[in-house]
């Protein structure tokens, strides 16, 4: 399998570092879809990051349904998404946290550096604004009750994402979304940054 995006998107990492925990062997290809359109577009013309490339050559694209996919490849014992129940409802709960805060990352980030200027709104960054410091709020309550994961001893998907989350949003966004207010959320992405996992995976 072939797994095509920059490790920049949260979402592209997200995908790399799950398949990594599940064991699951694929190529990665840095493409951008800025820089690299074309070359994007030859893969999937949609030219919509993660892209991946399953072994048939079926050509699947964003991160919640290629994860979806990758669990069904695995033993049960190695998926990183509770099964039923409570759970998967926390687990699921927190994901959608963890990708509003993704989502209204991008759109800030977006709006910094690809709006041109005459035509930038400040009351809809603003209010993205508000979006992302409510998911990130949420988030830290959750990672303030870690033990020592979001729901038991070891990481499950919920951590993956949102650790991805924190990172990207410090990376991209950290003067509006300061470490200080949020000190549960950096001890755990700290944490989680020491697996292998997300080392051999770098947003940088």
């Amino acid at each position: 399998m072939q797994l095509i995006g920059m490790l920049d998107s949260p979402y592209v990492r997200r995908v790399a570092v799950s398949m990594k925990l599940m064991g699951i062997d694929f190529e990665h290809q840095s493409v951008s879809v800025f820089r690299d359109f074309d070359r994007f577009r030859e893969v999937n013309p949609v030219v919509k990051a993660p892209t991946l490339v399953c072994d048939d050559g079926t050509v699947l694209m964003d991160s919640t349904l290629i994860l979806d996919y990758l669990e069904g490849l695995v033993a049960p014992e190695r998926r990183l998404m509770p099964a039923a129940g409570k759970a998967r409802q926390e687990a699921l709960r927190l994901t959608g946290l963890a990708l509003a805060a993704c989502d209204k990352g991008v759109t800030l980030l977006y709006e910094r550096e690809r709006r041109p200027s005459e035509k930038f709104h400040e009351p809809w960054y603003e209010r993205s604004l508000g979006q992302a410091l409510a998911a990130y709020a949420a988030l830290e309550d959750a990672a303030g009750r870690a033990g020592p994961w979001l729901q038991g001893e070891g990481p499950n998907a919920a951590d993956v994402v949102t650790a991805v989350a924190w990172r990207f949003g410090q990376y991209y966004n950290a003067e509006l979304v300061p470490a200080w207010k949020f000190p549960a959320l950096a001890r755990f992405s700290a944490r989680a940054e020491e697996l292998p996992a997300f080392a051999s995976t770098p947003l940088d």
